[in-house]
């Protein structure tokens, strides 16, 4: 280690100058560099082994930095580590280092807790150190925060590391937006080879349509902020600049064009392509993507030559992989778009995880439901287990709940996202028997879920020493491994001299339906007495918005749920960020699942993929008549805007589950 330390002194004295102001430069393969085709290069060096997989334990590791040695043993480093590798055959990768809104990112949101190392795949890998140690100086010079000390540059390239770290990377390969290398094909038919160079496709979620397997004719289109005829049916070639990447697109699709390749003027850096504002509210059917110019093609297409461009994907290593708390080697998910924030976010999980486990270890009597259980079709998942005695001692109960994959990889779990549904029958002839428990919706695509859900107020429809408990979801989903402890416990006392009450009674109320003109003609009010010694009541309710009518209704739109109580008390429940660009992305800290396939971070209607429904609870007790002679009464209505929903098509639905619960 001391002689690589010295090696890479010397080298680093060679390059400093060099890598201040130097460009980034970009893979093009032509028929004068047969030679040099650095997409097999990249893979050229794949290790023969193929290293841990998710949940192992990391071993411990030392490697050279730049600013000294870091070193990792199990245990010993306390928050979570991230370990990202670059190359520059990444158009993904380029845009991530160079966007100063991602660096912003990184600088202002990494969560204290966790250390950073950033490696490089390249030969370049001294140069890159600087370059993105540069970068990362730079962001945090302007936002005036601390962070260096947590992130650590490591000028030797991952395959001459000699540890186990270039296994992971190798053999976690994927193909997702954050990994796999793109690149855009050209051909001509005077070229012995075709060119090859890397390119950033447009935002998935502005534009979702596909490069297909054909190969297109390419034209050049100027700058494409104007209607071009001539370019039906082709890939046009347009400059960067002059109007934004949404007229462009937009103006070629309205010419009727194939797909739009935008090139970066000389010395500017990829792009993330994507519309701003109400620009985002027209639908785009063409896909886009950001390429370097390349001489060779523009010279020809000025000269009218005929070329065919077409796009492919070459596999490569992972990019990135975490440690977190408990030394366990972990993915780092699905990066929709090029920013720090998606490294961000998998380290707040990650912190979160670190407090999930410290609460589980706190006192509880445990009963375990199931244990890493398939759950698929109609059934679902069902286990009849024996509640302990002296139930009702207890004034809390949790439910320990987690969703993994068939598999260990994340590529092994279920796609989309549903609704989970825990229901319980201690008794079939009780008014409880297959009552909801507790709800979660499934991650897209990630099998990390884990939460601990408070839902003691149902303590009451565990009636008997012997339950059911069937969990399911809609049964054409593809296998979940489900895993559910009941944890039982003492709490809610701030003082001994405070008289503990505790729920005796469920009372069922409303459930939802489909969210159309008729959604507030099915529901009534209730009439309801107060039972004898009563203390106090409480309104318990979770509830669900999905599917999409013309307003994004249920998922997507803001809704609003009352309970009137004796014609004077309106309790309401909003979901104010539902249809939010981030609604559920601020959630991670709470336990949503990040990183997952899909749009995973957009605010729904009272839910969030890979996330418990957290029960609404309200006291209502000072709303109501309490002496057991007079009745109370309560109506449920749900609203979009202020009104009754009426949706033109497709009325989304309400899922919900709601209770009054007595305690005494």
């Amino acid at each position: 280690m001391a002689a690589l330390l010295s090696w890479f002194l010397l080298a680093v004295a060679a390059l400093v100058s060099e890598a201040a102001g130097r460009q980034r430069r970009r893979l093009s393969l032509t028929e004068d560099d047969v030679s040099c085709w650095e997409t097999v290069s990249l893979r050229s060096r794949l290790p023969p082994s193929t290293g841990p997989e998710p949940g192992d334990l990391a071993p411990g590791f030392k490697v050279p930095t730049l600013d000294g040695e870091f070193s990792y043993e199990p245990g010993a480093v306390g928050g979570p580590v991230v370990l990202h590798a670059f190359t520059n055959k990444s158009g993904f990768l380029e845009c991530l280092w160079s966007s100063d809104s991602s660096l912003s990112s990184l600088v202002n949101g990494l969560p204290d807790s966790t250390q950073v190392l950033f490696m490089s795949f390249d030969d370049s890998a001294v140069g890159d150190a600087l370059w993105m140690k540069e970068q990362v100086q730079r962001a945090a010079t302007l936002s005036k925060k601390e962070v260096l000390s947590r992130l650590h540059f490591c000028p030797v390239p991952v395959f001459s590391l000699g540890n186990w770290i270039p296994g992971v990377f190798y053999s976690w390969g994927c193909t997702g937006h954050n990994c796999g290398l793109s690149q855009a094909v050209f051909t001509s038919s005077g070229w012995k080879m075709p060119i090859i160079i890397k390119r950033l496709d447009a935002r998935y979620d502005w534009l979702t349509a596909h490069w297909g397997p054909a190969s297109y004719p390419l034209i050049d289109a100027g700058d494409g902020c104007e209607l071009s005829p001539s370019v039906k049916g082709a890939v046009v070639w347009v400059s960067e600049g002059n109007c934004s990447f949404f007229t462009k697109v937009h103006s070629m699709a309205k010419s009727n064009a194939s797909g739009v390749l935008v090139y970066a003027l000389p010395g500017n850096p990829l792009q993330d392509m994507n519309c701003v504002g109400d620009e985002c509210d027209t639908k785009l059917g063409i896909p886009a993507a950001m390429v370097h110019q390349e001489p060779l093609v523009a010279q020809e297409l000025r000269f009218g030559k005929l070329i065919n461009v077409s796009f492919q994907k070459t596999p490569s290593p992972n990019f990135f992989f975490g440690i977190n708390q408990q030394g366990a080697l972990a993915e780092m998910g699905w990066f929709l778009y090029p920013t720090f924030r998606f490294i961000n976010w998998q380290a707040q999980w990650f912190d979160f995880n670190a407090a999930l486990q410290t609460k589980l270890r706190n006192p509880a009597k445990v009963v375990s439901v199931f244990d890493k259980v398939q759950m698929q079709g109609e059934r679902g998942a069902v286990a009849t287990v024996d509640l302990p005695l002296g139930l009702l001692d207890f004034d809390t109960l949790e439910l320990d709940a987690s969703l993994s994959c068939p598999g260990r990889r994340d590529s092994s779990c279920a796609h989309w996202d549903h609704t989970v549904q825990l229901f319980v029958c201690c008794d079939y002839l009780s008014p409880y028997c297959n009552m909801e428990l507790g709800r979660w919706i499934t991650a897209f695509r990630r099998g990390i879920g884990h939460w601990l859900t408070d839902v003691s107020p149902l303590i009451p429809l565990l009636d008997s020493n012997k339950c059911t408990f069937t969990m399911k979801t809609v049964p054409w989903a593809m296998p979940w491994m489900v895993s559910l402890n009941l944890r039982f416990s003492f709490g809610n006392l701030t003082d001994d001299f405070v008289e503990k009450i505790r729920p005796f009674k469920v009372a069922s109320l409303y459930h939802g339906g489909s969210f159309d003109k008729n959604y507030n003609k099915r529901f009534h009010p209730i009439k309801f007495s107060i039972p004898v010694s009563t203390k106090k009541v409480e309104l318990y309710a979770v509830i669900t918005g999905h599917g999409s009518d013309e307003h994004g209704c249920g998922e997507f739109c803001v809704t609003s749920h009352h309970f009137l109580v004796n014609a004077a008390y309106n309790n309401t429940h909003i979901f104010d960020s539902a249809g939010s660009a981030l609604g559920c992305a601020m959630r991670v800290k709470e336990g949503a699942v990040p990183n997952e396939h899909g749009t995973w971070l957009y605010g729904r209607g009272g839910w969030c993929d890979g996330l418990q429904v957290n029960p609404w609870r309200i006291d209502i007790t000072k709303q109501l008549n309490i002496s057991g002679s007079d009745f109370n009464t309560i109506i449920y209505f749900g609203l979009f805007d202020g009104r009754d929903p009426d949706p033109a098509r497709q009325p989304g639905y309400i899922v919900m589950s709601s209770f009054l619960i007595f305690y005494k």
